[in-house]
């Protein structure tokens, strides 16, 4: 299944998961737009606290549902207050940092919010218990995040008018909400598991109302990459050390039919980096596995750290950047 937007026609190509260590957004800004000049990315600073972080953000997203910190984690509330502004407050001043680095770009750009299934397995509804334990809840903060996230979108265009966008979807609670893995508020009992079906639906809706290609981070194991293309996401970006050969055919008839493969292959914690080639040592290996074009590498495979960068150290995430754009053109330029 092809997806509802077609990615950019990226050859090569790196690019960072999303967070970033510190709180400085202007130098986060710098980073990325300096270190990834194919794809960078709109950073995310959790280090600054409630509503910097990626539930917090993505609560901030919200259209006419409104949610606030409490000593068991985030919880929906009647009206917005200091939480809900600081996640917006925090979102402008990470966006005028990038509309600062990006004068005069032309090309991809990258930004992220948390997906609608990791959102209802976060945030609990006034009484205590995940959202995700009510489907009506669930269906309201899809169509209210797929608002949002049209406000989201047009602002970075507004900002950055040469922008090709790509979002993605972080949704790294999405394999548990399908095996009912998600614990209940307590802690004690998990939630029933969502429908496959029924999970698929409410993704489609949100991608199909947006006018850019949708990629869906998982950094989990066992990512519903079948589910993922029929929802309609243009690419997948995963840990690639999660995989097992098991799902070596699910990868190949994704990549024959055109979803674009974020390999997440660099470390994204400090710790001693192997050279560019060595980190993407299994993508090519995966490649002769599946008997795939190796001249397809440039185009399908995406080079990324495993995950966000937030727990790294500045030189670390800025070394970890570098590294996977030298991977990616360590596929382009040897993809045997």
């Amino acid at each position: 299944m092809t997806s509802e937007q077609p990615f950019p026609d990226l050859y090569g190509a790196a690019t960072g998961v999303g967070s970033m260590p510190g709180t400085d957004a202007r130098e986060a800004a710098r980073t990325s737009t300096g270190a990834l000049e194919q794809l960078p990315f709109l950073p995310e600073l959790p280090a600054r606290g409630p509503g910097a972080d990626m539930i917090g953000r993505g609560a901030g997203l919200l259209v006419e549902l409104f949610a606030q910190v409490e000593p068991s984690g985030w919880r929906f509330a009647d009206r917005p207050g200091r939480d809900s502004k600081r996640a917006h407050s925090w979102l402008g001043e990470d966006l005028d940092a990038l509309e600062e680095f990006t004068q005069g770009y032309q090309g991809a750009l990258k930004v992220q919010a948390v997906g609608p299934w990791t959102l209802a397995a976060s945030i609990e509804l006034k009484y205590g218990e995940k959202a995700l334990r009510d489907r009506g809840a669930c269906l309201d903060i899809a169509g209210s995040l797929t608002e949002g996230l049209r406000r989201h979108l047009a602002d970075v265009r507004s900002r950055v008018p040469g922008a090709q966008l790509v979002l993605q979807l972080d949704e790294p609670s999405l394999p548990a909400v399908l095996s009912g893995g998600v614990k209940t508020a307590s802690g004690f009992q998990r939630l029933r598991s969502v429908d496959r079906q029924v999970a698929e639906e409410v993704l489609r809706s949100v991608i199909g109302a947006l006018d850019t290609p949708v990629i869906v981070h998982c950094c989990a194991p066992e990512v519903p990459i079948p589910l993922l293309r029929r929802a309609g996401v243009a690419g997948v970006s995963l840990d690639f050390a999660l995989l097992t050969e098991r799902e070596d055919e699910v990868i190949g008839e994704a990549v024959e039919a055109g979803t674009v493969i974020l390999a997440g292959v660099v470390p994204s914690t400090d710790q001693g980096l192997s050279d560019p080639a060595g980190n993407v040592a299994g993508v090519r290996t995966l490649w002769r596995r599946l008997g795939l074009d190796p001249e397809l590498l440039g185009r399908r495979v995406l080079v990324t750290p495993t995950c966000g960068l937030a727990g790294a150290s500045p030189a670390y995430a800025r070394e970890a950047l570098s590294l996977s754009v030298r991977g990616a053109r360590s596929l382009v330029d040897n993809p045997e």
